[in-house]
């Protein structure tokens, strides 16, 4: 195995001081955060790995690009620009801005399902099921079944299992199927692609079917590096060329522009159906802002363009997905069970083998996101019972396979000697793992919990008590 780990393509230009902390300081924030990650505050945090979604470090082009904001309300050149660059690297026709991705969500979702639809996909996204199921559609993961074992090896665990699919569609009708959702890469399953040969099947299975295929476009740039460096073919051919053949497999796409794209703030919905398009620009008048704006400033717009053209040189993403692996081979050198193989936007702990002693339904995940802030002050993010949410007609808690902590790497943010404490970190806590105890929900909201949760610890003094669940709902109310 190639074990170099290539330098940053980049130089420091300017600098953001960090948190430092005690301990004691963090036994008590956490407390008042409610043991969820979510609600602490970013100056409480020393590294940040909570996300990728927005906390990307922009480059000297996109900061002058952002001093050419044409902030007309209508016909802004920026947006015109955007336009003429997701064309030529995505080559939809149709492209609308909205504020982030979740915007596109929903604005897909209203337009295209109807009650009683089904909408399969390659593992759940939060986000993405909620607009699915607020619309009145049934999520059916179709994922290889692989991807649920963090264990086994395979270059794509993000593909689409095309039995499962083809018996979704023999079950229901393809009239019930508006559309499948096709994640690329695949979040929830470790950041694991989808390959180029996976994406034409599908495509084409979908389309004698008059299915129309939509991607999740979030962390398409790493999919395409995937495709270049693991499947037969493409080991010769730019980002930028992998991109624009993915994109042909689809119908359209959302994106969130705060991961791949490189920027803060945006996203936008692709589409080549005339009808579809009209019906999105309606709507995002709605909710988002004028067609040509989408609840975008211009210049957020200039930096989203320039940064997509960033987003295909090789030795950024090469150095992207590497950052990732470094981090991932400490920790498996160390015993730490990881998923494996390394996505490219973040390195998961398997929480249930780490903390094998805690049952699901006390959220080893969580648990163990909310001691590693109080070990080193890194923040990271719960992707396990707490993400997955609630059976809508049950009301019991979705049990996920995979109970993770994803430990999510900025772009063009962090050095490797910031990697090095996260892994010394996740070390100390494996070394006392068997002295962690789980937590109890002592507050709950009724959709995408996980943001807002809070949690009490189950047994062990704490400093600085939780505060009741009565405040609490006052609070998010």
């Amino acid at each position: 195995m190639d074990r170099r780990y290539v330098p940053e393509p980049y130089k420091i230009k300017v600098v953001e001081p960090i948190a430092v902390t005690t301990r004691d300081e963090r036994d008590r924030f956490i407390a008042e955060a409610g043991y969820n990650t979510f609600l602490l505050r970013s100056d409480q945090c020393t590294i940040d790995l909570l996300t990728d979604s927005g906390t990307t470090a922009m480059s000297d082009n996109q900061w002058a690009g952002m001093m050419l904001g044409d902030e007309a309300y209508a016909g802004s050149r920026n947006f015109l620009h955007l336009q003429e660059v997701v064309r030529t690297y995505y080559g939809f026709r149709h492209i609308v801005p909205t504020h982030q991705g979740r915007g596109a969500e929903n604005l897909l979702s209203m337009i295209m399902i109807k009650p009683g639809d089904y909408v399969p996909g390659n593992m759940y996204f939060t986000t993405t099921r909620a607009h699915q199921e607020r619309n009145g559609a049934t999520f059916v993961d179709v994922i290889v079944d692989e991807a649920h074992d963090p264990q086994i090896e395979l270059p794509f665990k993000g593909n689409i299992d095309l039995a499962k699919l083809e018996r979704l569609i023999a079950e229901v009708g393809a009239g019930r199927i508006p559309y499948l959702c096709l994640a690329v890469t695949v979040n929830l399953a470790g950041g694991q692609p989808v390959s180029m040969a996976n994406m034409r099947a599908v495509y084409r299975l979908c389309a004698a079917h008059g299915i129309k295929v939509m991607y999740d476009a979030t962390r398409c740039i790493e999919n395409a590096y995937f495709i270049k460096m693991r499947e037969e073919g493409y080991a010769e051919a730019s980002i930028a060329a992998i991109l624009k053949e993915m994109m042909s497999y689809a119908d359209g796409c959302t994106m969130s522009g705060k991961k791949d794209c490189l920027v803060n703030i945006g996203g936008f919905l692709c589409m080549n159906d005339d009808d579809l398009y009209q019906k999105a620009s309606e709507l995002v008048v709605l909710f988002e802002g004028m067609p040509s704006y989408g609840g975008l400033a211009g210049r957020d717009m200039e930096a989203m363009a320039r940064g997509i053209v960033e987003s295909v040189d090789y030795n950024y993403v090469h150095h992207r997905v590497t950052q990732c692996r470094y981090l991932a081979d400490r920790l498996d050198e160390a015993g730490i069970p990881v998923v494996k193989p390394t996505g490219g936007h973040a390195v998961f702990i398997d929480a249930k083998a780490f903390l094998p002693h805690i049952p699901q339904d006390r959220f080893p995940a969580q648990t163990l996101a909310a001691e590693l802030y109080v070990e080193a002050g890194v923040r990271a993010m719960e992707r396990g019972i707490v993400s997955a949410g609630r059976n809508r007609e049950t009301g019991d808690h979705h049990r996920p396979k995979l109970e993770l902590v994803r430990l999510t790497i900025p772009r063009r943010v962090y050095t490797y000697a910031h990697l090095d404490t996260v892994a010394e970190a996740c070390i100390a806590l494996h070394r006392r793992r068997d002295t962690i105890r789980g937590l109890e929900m002592v507050y709950e909201p009724k959709v995408l919990r996980f943001f807002t949760a809070r949690f009490q610890p189950l047994a062990g003094p704490t400093k600085v008590k939780a505060r009741p669940t009565a405040q609490l709902v006052e609070l998010a109310g």
